[in-house]
């Protein structure tokens, strides 16, 4: 899975242009799926057929977009002007290398040089508007014959193991959930599953509304990551979650209250299988999860996360055990969901 991972993170994929995540994902999961489709809003859905057939009852969601830029203006002097795509901390993007549009042009964020900066200036964060992209052009028509309005920018990491067992990357949010569904998709089902590669989550989790409004799933199970902080000088009581301490099983986060009973049904697979977990000891952030539970009559949710430092920078952390963990435990999860179809076991509410 790991290699998958790999290679979906060097993949350009900011929110509302997945079309090179998409085709990747549809390549790799198109020999294996009874049935496949993209909507309107960039949604690859897909459909696969196991031992027993329950139709689109059970649906796993994970997002293949990410946070990066957006191109808004080309200066007289041949820079670029931009906003963020998603939740930036504008603090991280400074002296940091993207690349622009289909054309993947090399470009670096700039910010006036600190020599130049006052007192005062220097104690705030920058804004937005006084940040720019050099894509090394000359003036404002050797610029334009490389990038323009509306293209996207996507930040530059290589994906590589380091340390004790860690793994960075950026965009490892969300395509560590990419990848594990991918697994999943090579395998033999214990019964029919759903895929939902959903679009636009770092944007409102728009994508996520039409690809549960199509599919009407009664359960969800959704695969993120979220935020790590257990770092030098945050407080203990708002550290969340850390990675290495095992995937993290959701009870409640910012946009949130997930189903109690598949709550539970996860922590006990996770203690009965001898796979280490951990809950958000800070409640905060959301995912597509609180846009799926929503959609018609409502569905009951669930949520696996990969506990990742430096979530929407360009360089992100995780633990390479917590992903093998997060698809141990999606494994037990639909082996549990079959046995109770087969025990006659309803999995909707009454």
């Amino acid at each position: 899975m790991l290699n998958t991972l790999k290679e979906l993170c060097r993949l350009n994929g900011v929110s509302g242009d997945e079309d090179e995540v998409c085709r990747c994902i549809r390549d790799r999961a198109e020999p294996f799926a009874s049935s496949i489709r993209a909507d309107s809003l960039g949604n690859l859905i897909v459909f696969k057929r196991g031992k027993k057939s329950t139709g689109n009852r059970l649906m796993l969601a994970a997002h293949m977009d990410e946070v990066g830029v957006i191109i808004t203006r080309v200066t007289e002097e041949g820079f670029l002007k931009f906003d963020f795509v998603g939740g930036v901390d504008r603090r991280v993007a400074i002296g940091k290398p993207v690349v622009i549009g289909e054309k993947k042009v090399p470009g670096v964020i700039g910010l006036k040089a600190i020599h130049l900066t006052g007192k005062e200036e220097r104690k705030k964060a920058p804004k937005t508007e006084s940040l720019y992209i050099d894509i090394g052009a000359k003036d404002k028509a050797s610029a334009e014959k490389l990038a323009e309005p509306g293209d996207y920018g996507a930040f530059v990491c290589r994906p590589e193991e380091f340390g004790d067992g860690l793994f960075k990357a950026r965009a490892i949010d969300d395509r560590v959930g990419c990848a594990i569904m991918l697994k999943l998709l090579e395998e033999d089902l214990p019964l029919d599953v759903t895929f939902a590669f959903t679009a636009q989550e770092e944007v409102g989790t728009r994508g996520a509304f039409g690809a549960a409004f199509s599919v009407t799933p009664e359960i969800a199970l959704v695969l993120e990551t979220t935020t790590a902080a257990g770092l030098p000088g945050v407080e203990s009581h708002r550290r969340v979650c850390a990675p290495g301490r095992g995937p993290v099983i959701s009870y409640m986060d910012g946009a949130a209250i997930y189903d109690r009973e598949l709550f539970e049904i996860l922590r006990r697979l996770a203690e009965e299988n001898g796979i280490p977990w951990q809950t958000k000891e800070y409640i905060a952030g959301g995912n597509d999860a609180r846009t799926i539970q929503r959609t018609k009559a409502g569905v009951r949710v669930a949520a696996l996360s990969a506990a990742t430092r430096y979530l929407h920078a360009p360089a992100s952390v995780g633990s390479v055990a917590d992903f093998e963990h997060m698809l141990q435990l999606t494994r037990l999860f639909l082996d549990e969901m079959a046995r109770r179809l087969e025990e006659g076991i309803k999995i909707e509410r009454e």
